[in-house]
């Protein structure tokens, strides 16, 4: 399952709580699963997807069984829509992000007026193409307990050990 949303939607806050939960999970924007590369028209950079680390981690997930938590919102997400049995966006209100990213101390992205404007413009730009994708739409404003419980409703008891942040 994947699980997008713009930063500050608590993407990772989800994953952690699915962890302790006993699920299996992989929060994207830690690790190597990542790169910037630059964007078609040659101006800038965007993260990236590695589409081979993500395909290789995918596979060992379907062979297994074992349902997987994977959270990121990249450029080249959509090329794995197909193997995801469900894609979850995470959703809150421009106030309540930008109020999020201000006092969380665990991603140092947003605190800047330079993030935060970009976080305002990808909100208003990619959002709707993320839920354009996306198969559930989670309101984040309700009790962390209520958004996992809903995730988890989806995909059942997990059936392995947990693995967190591969």
């Amino acid at each position: 399952m994947l699980v997008t949303g713009m930063s500050g939607t608590g993407k990772s806050t989800t994953l952690n709580h699915l962890a302790h939960r006993g699920y299996s999970v992989v929060d994207t924007d830690y690790g190597d699963w990542i790169e910037n590369l630059s964007l078609p028209d040659g101006i800038g950079a965007e993260p990236h997807w590695r589409e081979d680390r993500i395909d290789a981690l995918l596979t060992r997930h379907e062979d297994s069984g074992v349902p997987l938590f994977l959270a990121g919102t990249v450029i080249n997400q959509e090329v794995f829509y197909p193997r995801f049995a469900e894609i979850v966006l995470l959703t809150a209100p421009l106030p309540v992000i930008l109020t999020r990213i201000t006092t969380r101390t665990t991603n140092p992205f947003g605190k800047t007026p330079e993030e935060r404007a970009q976080i305002e413009s990808d909100t208003a730009e990619i959002e709707p193409l993320l839920r354009a994708g996306a198969t559930i739409e989670i309101d984040t404003r309700r009790s962390i307990t209520q958004v996992v419980d809903q995730l988890v409703a989806l995909v059942g008891f997990p059936s392995a050990p947990a693995s967190c942040c591969e």
